[in-house]
């Protein structure tokens, strides 16, 4: 996980449409940059949900949502069509911005290794340092939890 107080990699990447994102777009906003494993997921999908619920209350608070996962341009589509999500998705494939934030780590599930992301959430200032970084992120509980944070 990347330090607090650090100035956010800049990264590019596709979105659910094909069309790219830099995070320096997004110089004067507040961001938050969340990470997870896998589109349309129990977990993945509580997170997502629940941070488009509260999405007038984030742009509100002059807050971008940008969520990240491993998953195609394609795959995106289709969970924000299924979930009716109203903010952006990036899809990292090649998983250049998941390894430079550091969420790519071993992990453990019913006692079996393997290497994946961990689901961790960023909050970038207007400048594009990191003012808050969590990797032991609840999914149901992170978009409330960073709602509080803009506070």
């Amino acid at each position: 996980m990347l330090e607090v107080g650090i100035k956010a990699p800049d990264f590019e990447l596709p979105d659910q449409n094909g069309e790219l994102h830099k995070l320096s777009d997004y110089l004067g906003k507040k961001v938050i940059l969340y990470f997870y494993p896998k589109d349309n997921t129990a977990g993945c999908t509580k997170q997502a949900c629940g941070f488009s619920e509260r999405y007038p209350q984030f742009t509100e608070k002059g807050a971008v949502i940008l969520g990240v996962s491993k998953d195609s341009v394609a795959s995106h589509k289709r969970f924000e069509e299924k979930q009716g999500l109203l903010f952006t998705l990036l899809s990292d494939t090649e998983r250049k911005v998941i390894e430079a934030y550091d969420v790519w780590k071993e992990k453990k599930n019913y006692g079996k290794i393997s290497m994946g992301v961990v689901r961790t959430t960023y909050l970038i200032d207007e400048q594009g340092i990191i003012i808050k970084s969590n990797d032991k992120v609840k999914a149901a509980d992170d978009p409330e939890n960073m709602l509080q944070e803009l506070s």
